[in-house]
């Protein structure tokens, strides 16, 4: 099974990639996919990956088919085979 990651803004400048194709052998939790990621990607992980947790950090948009994952399953949301996942930063201020 084939996935697309793609990436907006600062994931973007990260990676330096658009987008990444992804293959698993099965459906997949979005969790596994961002620490597949980060393997294939490692200058993903200081924006992607929580230090102290070493789990995926909460300050960002995560779209699977034009859903946030929120609405969905949260990183337990399986990822089946031609999804779509969009990467977007979330900018904080005050």
């Amino acid at each position: 099974m084939t996935i697309t990651v793609k990436f907006i803004g600062s994931f973007r400048s990260i990676s330096g990639k658009d987008k990444l194709a992804l293959k698993f052998e099965s459906s997949t939790p979005l969790r596994w996919i961002i620490k597949r990621m980060v393997k294939e990607l490692p200058e993903l992980k200081r924006a992607l990956i929580d230090p102290e947790l070493q789990e995926p950090k909460t300050s960002m948009l995560i779209l699977v088919n034009g859903k946030e994952v929120s609405v969905l399953n949260g990183m337990e949301t399986m990822i089946k085979d031609e999804d779509e996942v969009v990467f977007v930063p979330v900018m904080h201020g005050g």
